[in-house]
């Protein structure tokens, strides 16, 4: 192919990937579901496994094999943005004082599905390797399954308390701040997988771990203590600052992945190590474009995860191993992160709220699946099953979550709702409803949701911590 006639090839396939995923998010939300929902299943949709299915001229013209190299620059750099952010914004002081409830659902919440998902990979062998994984699994692929099953979307699940009313209430900050928490978990477990297996790496992975130990404490003492003085320091124009955060993730972003750690850790910690305004305080003409780049350049990251999923590997074993793991994924997430909650004082309704919340995986888990099936841990069949039980608990959410959410009415309920109904044409009927409300806020032991902020995007200071209960 000549370079005019992939410039235009790409250019075409561009404005495809831009509306088709971003119209599919609006329509998602529509549908009172996530925006990455839509934005997933436009990506799978202009697959092979779909359009190339239904209409294989036209997936060869739009997107023939000369271009897959330049949607993949632009997904992997729109990758590096948008974890920058992550990092940027990451923020544990907002556990406060619910910090001992929410390390251990965190822990539990982790824990508890990767110690199942691990043990099906060594009890059910057989299965696996009807789905392409090798006769006998390495290390690395068995804790990289369990790492799968352990993941939660912390974008996805801020979007759903935030847009639920949960913001300030006892199991939004809760979900929140242990699913914080079980990123740095998940992400650290996951660098160690990808250190272990050595994909395509030349160094062995004792060297590769000692560079990647000292890049940490050189990122941690050298790089940060530099940004402070560099940006407190100057009077830097925003786009300039802008051009070097982004300069400066994306190198980390390449050592990082030279070493065999995937992109995604360097701008991870690049993110991290940026230090905010003083008091505490995101920048908001940091935050802004950053936040706007990565949204409008995702849909491509969306579309190369949909070029691996393969649909017409799925035979009878592939969509009973997606029924089985998308059960564990759900009946372990929500399972472990209930009772853990219910342990650290939580009562029963928010409980469940938590373990719901958590259940959601979305970006995040399709994150760490590239990155899994470009190291080799996955097989393509594995991948294609682990995709779409990522789109299935991610959609799962919210109606499960409206169902936990849902009033529940005692006898006592039921004869109050009697005597409501009798006398619903009297005007004080609004200040019962209004009573119940703040009963219920007061029940909960936190103030009105009326000025409720995302827990995970701070204007200011962190929110008030709630307090901890007993």
């Amino acid at each position: 192919m000549s370079p005019d006639a992939m410039i235009t090839h790409f250019v075409g396939a561009s404005a495809l990937v831009l509306v088709a995923a971003h119209a599919a998010g609006w329509l998602a939300r529509k549908l009172k579901q996530p925006y990455i929902v839509g934005q997933l299943t436009a990506g799978i949709a202009l697959g092979p496994s779909l359009l190339g299915a239904v209409a294989p001229g036209a997936y060869a013209t739009l997107f023939p094999p000369g271009i897959g190299p330049a949607l993949t620059g632009f997904a992997q750099f729109a990758l590096v943005v948008f974890l920058f952010a992550v990092g940027y914004e990451l923020d544990l002081k907002i556990l406060g004082a619910r910090a001992r409830t929410s390390v251990t659902v965190a822990l539990t919440a982790f824990v508890v599905p990767m110690a199942v998902g691990s043990g099906c990979a060594l009890l059910f062998g057989e299965q696996l390797r009807s789905l392409g994984m090798p006769r006998h699994l390495s290390p690395s692929m068995i804790v990289f399954i369990g790492v799968a099953l352990s993941i939660t979307a912390v974008p996805v699940l801020t979007a759903i308390v935030r847009e639920n009313g949960l913001a300030r209430t006892v199991p939004g900050v809760v979900a929140v701040s242990a699913a914080g928490l079980l990123d740095v978990i998940g992400w650290t477990v996951l660098a160690g997988t990808l250190l272990e297996n050595g994909h395509g790496q030349a160094l062995g992975w004792p060297v590769r771990l000692a560079v990647a130990v000292v890049f940490v404490a050189a990122m941690l003492l050298g790089a940060r203590p530099a940004l402070r003085l560099l940006l407190w320091r100057t009077r830097m124009e925003p786009s300039l600052r802008l051009a070097l955060l982004i300069g400066f993730a994306l190198g980390s972003a390449w050592l990082t992945h030279a070493i065999g750690l995937h992109v995604i850790f360097g701008a991870l910690l690049a993110g991290s190590v940026v230090p905010r305004e003083e008091g505490g305080r995101l920048d908001p003409d940091l935050l802004r474009p950053l936040h706007g780049v990565s949204s409008l350049l995702l849909p491509f990251f969306f579309v190369v995860s949909g070029q691996s999923v393969a649909l017409n590997s799925m035979d009878a074993t592939g969509w009973l191993a997606l029924l089985v793991v998308t059960a564990l994924a759900v009946v372990t997430k929500i399972g472990s992160g209930t009772a853990a909650a219910r342990f650290g004082g939580l009562g029963r309704q928010d409980a469940w709220t938590v373990g719901v919340l958590l259940s959601a995986r979305g970006l995040t888990e399709l994150i760490a699946l590239n990155a899994g099936l470009q190291a080799g841990l996955l097989s393509t069949q594995l991948y294609t099953v682990l995709v779409f039980m990522a789109l299935a608990t991610t959609l799962f959410t919210q109606p499960l979550l409206l169902l936990v959410r849902r009033p529940r009415r005692g006898p006592t309920d039921r004869r109050t709702a009697r005597r409501t109904d009798r006398h619903a044409a009297r005007p004080t009927d609004w200040l019962t409803d209004r009573r119940a409300v703040v009963g219920e806020a007061a029940h909960a032991d936190v103030p009105s949701p009326a000025g409720e902020q995302d827990l995970w995007h701070p204007p200011g200071d962190s929110p008030s911590p709630v307090p901890e209960a007993g």
